[in-house]
C-alpha cells in the first residue's frame, strides 16, 4: 500500500440482482434514467467488458466471494448450497482486522454450514425474499420487517455503519433482491415509467442460425411471462404479437420502476458517505450479479452465454485512489477477479486458492494494463424445470465467442434426468454484436473455430475444470502432440 494512503479503505459492494448494464444510464441506457448509481462512474470507473462466469444467481454470488469458479467452490446451480466455511474474501478481510457485515440477499442456502461466515454483522433475505415486508434471518432468528425490501436492505446497512465506533476500516456487501422477479415496484416508483418504452432491435429474433437450446429456453416474453409477472391480462382484441409487445411494455414498466428503487437507495449510501466524510477513502462498488435479457432475442431472465446475460454492471469509485475518467475500461474482466481486487486495494494477501486476478493496478495507475486474452463460462443447470436452459461452456475473447452446449445436467441438482444431443455455436462479435449469425458451420471460420477449440480446452485445463466427455480433444491438439 502506498504510504500516501497509511489507512486502510472502507469498502462497500451493492450487489443488485438481474440488474442489465443496458439499464444504466452511465452505460447508454435508452430505456431508464440512474442518477444516483451514474455518480459512481463520475466519480470513479465504468467497466465495460466484466463478465459473470456462470449466469445464475446463486453460482455467482459465492464466486464474487470465493474468488473461484463455480466446479471449485462446488456451487454450481441453484439448488447447491455453499460451504460457508470456504476462505471468502470477507474472512480475509476479518482477519485482517476489518469489521465486516452482509446485509440482503443471500440465497446460498440457510442453516449451519451454509449461514454467512466472516462476518460481524448479518441480516438477510429467506431465500429469494419478498419485496414487501421481508422475512430477515440473524444469528438471533427470522424477524419480519415493514417497509420496501429495497428501502429495509439499505436501512439496516446504515444502521449497522451508525454503530460503529473506532477507526478501524470496514468491509459493507448491500445486496438488493431487486430487480428479480416478479418485479414489484414500490408506491413511489410504479408507474413511473407508463410512456412506451423503446423495443430491442432483437426482440423478433427467429434464432434461425442457433442450435436447438435458443429454441426450446421457457424465457420468451411472449409466451412464458406469467399473469402473476404482468399483474394483469392483456387488453382484448391483440393478435399474438401485438400481445407480446404489450407485454414487454408492461414487463418492463415494473422492471425499471424496480431499478428506480434501487437508485434512490444507492444515493442514501452515497449521502451517507459524503455526510461522514468516508466518501474519497471508500472502495465503492456497483454490480449485479448478472446481465439480463430485457426484451433482446425476445426473453427475459439470463442463464445464456450470449452477452445480455454474460455482461454484469460493474462501476468502481474510490477518489483518493482511483482516478475519475471518462474513458471506461475496456479489457475482460470476470466476478472471479472481484475478491483479489479488493484485497489489493485493503492491501490483504488473497488466499491462494483464489483463481481471479486483481484489476487494482487498472483501476489506479495502469488503466492501459491488460488482463486475460479470454473468459471461462461454464452454465450447469441443464434443463431447469423453470426455463429449460441447456447446460453449456464457452470462451469469449475480444472479438470472438465460442459455445458448447453439451445438454447434460450430469446428475446435478436443478438439472433434469434428459440428455440432448452436443451443438456447437460461434459469433464473430466485431461484425455481429448482436450474436443474430450462428457461423460455426461457415468454412471462412473453419480456422478461428479450431484455435478457439484449443484455447478453450487449455483454458479448462488451467482452472481445473474438466471437459465433457462428448466434448472430442480438439485435432489441433492431436497434431500438436504428434508433430
Amino acid at each position: 500500500m502506498s504510504t500516501e494512503h497509511p489507512r486502510r479503505p472502507n469498502v462497500v459492494i451493492i450487489l443488485t440482482d438481474d440488474h442489465a448494464a443496458h439499464a444504466i444510464g452511465a452505460y447508454g441506457s435508452v430505456v431508464n434514467r440512474t442518477p444516483r448509481i451514474d455518480e459512481i462512474a463520475e466519480a470513479g470507473v465504468r467497466l465495460d467488458n466484466c463478465f459473470c462466469t456462470n449466469a445464475l444467481c446463486t453460482p455467482s454470488r459465492a464466486t464474487i466471494l470465493t474468488g473461484t469458479y463455480s466446479h471449485v467452490n462446488g456451487v454450481t446451480t441453484l439448488e447447491t448450497p455453499i460451504d460457508a466455511s470456504q476462505p471468502t474474501f470477507v474472512s480475509q478481510l476479518k482477519a485482517a482486522g476489518y469489521r465486516t457485515a452482509i446485509v440482503g440477499k443471500w440465497h446460498m442456502g440457510e442453516g449451519p454450514g451454509h449461514d454467512p461466515e466472516g462476518f460481524d454483522y448479518w441480516a438477510v433475505l429467506r431465500d429469494q425474499g419478498e419485496y414487501f415486508d421481508p422475512q430477515i434471518r440473524t444469528a438471533q432468528g427470522v424477524e419480519i420487517v415493514e417497509g420496501y425490501a429495497t428501502d429495509v436492505i439499505t436501512d439496516l446497512s446504515l444502521d449497522w455503519l451508525d454503530s460503529l465506533e473506532g477507526d478501524e476500516p470496514w468491509c459493507l456487501l448491500v445486496h438488493h433482491k431487486a430487480p428479480h422477479r416478479p418485479w414489484e415496484p414500490d408506491e413511489r416508483h410504479r408507474g413511473m415509467y407508463r410512456d412506451p418504452i423503446p423495443v430491442p432491435a432483437t426482440f423478433g429474433d427467429d434464432y434461425a442460425t442457433r442450435g436447438s437450446a435458443a429454441h426450446r429456453a421457457a424465457m420468451r416474453i411472449a409466451d412464458h411471462l406469467t399473469l402473476a409477472d404482468l399483474k394483469e391480462s392483456p387488453p382484448d382484441g391483440l393478435d399474438y404479437e401485438q400481445a407480446a409487445l404489450w407485454k414487454y411494455q408492461r414487463y418492463m414498466e415494473d422492471y425499471l420502476a424496480c431499478v428506480a428503487s434501487v437508485d434512490d437507495n444507492v444515493g442514501r449510501v452515497i449521502d451517507w458517505l459524503r455526510a461522514h466524510e468516508a466518501f474519497d477513502d471508500t472502495l465503492l462498488m456497483y454490480t449485479s450479479d448478472q446481465g439480463f435479457f430485457l426484451g433482446d432475442h425476445g426473453w427475459f431472465d439470463k442463464r445464456f452465454m450470449y452477452d445480455e446475460s454474460l455482461r454484469m454492471p460493474l462501476l468502481v469509485s474510490c477518489p483518493s485512489r482511483i482516478p475519475a475518467r471518462s474513458e471506461p475500461l475496456e479489457q475482460i474482466v470476470t466476478n472471479v477477479d472481484f475478491a483479489q481486487t479488493v484485497l489489493e486495494a485493503a492491501g490483504v494477501a488473497p488466499h491462494p486458492r483464489m483463481q481471479g486476478l486483481s484489476i487494482w493496478p487498472q483501476l489506479t495507475n495502469e488503466p492501459d494494463a491488460p488482463t486475460r486474452p479470454a473468459m471461462y463460462y461454464r452454465y450447469f443447470e441443464n434443463d431447469d424445470v423453470n426455463h429449460h436452459a441447456f447446460a453449456h461452456y464457452g470462451i469469449r475473447t475480444e472479438r470472438y465467442k465460442l459455445i458448447y452446449f453439451y445438454n447434460d445436467g450430469m446428475g446435478l441438482p436443478g438439472s433434469s434426468p434428459h440428455v440432448y444431443p452436443p451443438e456447437w455455436e460461434l459469433y464473430d462479435l466485431e461484425l455481429d454484436p448482436e450474436e443474430l449469425r450462428n457461423v460455426v458451420r461457415e468454412p471462412a471460420y473453419r480456422g478461428i473455430r479450431e484455435a478457439l477449440e484449443v484455447q478453450l480446452w487449455e483454458l479448462q485445463a488451467e482452472l481445473l475444470d474438466a471437459p465433457h466427455h462428448s466434448q472430442p480433444v480438439p485435432d489441433r491438439l492431436h497434431t500438436a502432440a504428434a508433430g
